[in-house]
């Protein structure tokens, strides 16, 4: 388990200690208690197929004398740096 400092406003805090007192627990097993119980209505979604990411081809570029741009990138921006290009 791991260590945290937690603060709660003071209603917060006395309701919790007053619930932690009812059910004969510590504080801290009815805050963890609470934090699962909250993980577990809302699970986290995972994304595992490419349309779950709604942005992927969301853009496009003009790659125009450059394409593929992604394997002569280097050229693209010596162009327009004003560097001198290296050709293989």
């Amino acid at each position: 388990m791991k260590r945290t400092l937690i603060q709660f406003d003071e209603e917060t805090y006395l309701k919790l200690r007053q619930k932690a007192f009812e059910e004969k627990r510590s504080i801290s097993a009815v805050v963890r208690e609470m934090v699962d119980k909250g993980f577990a209505k809302g699970k986290i979604k995972k994304y595992r197929l490419a349309q779950d990411f709604s942005f992927v081809g969301a853009g496009s570029s003009k790659q125009e004398k450059f394409a593929p741009v992604s394997e002569r990138h280097d050229e693209a921006l010596a162009e327009i740096y004003g560097a001198p290009r290296k050709r293989k």
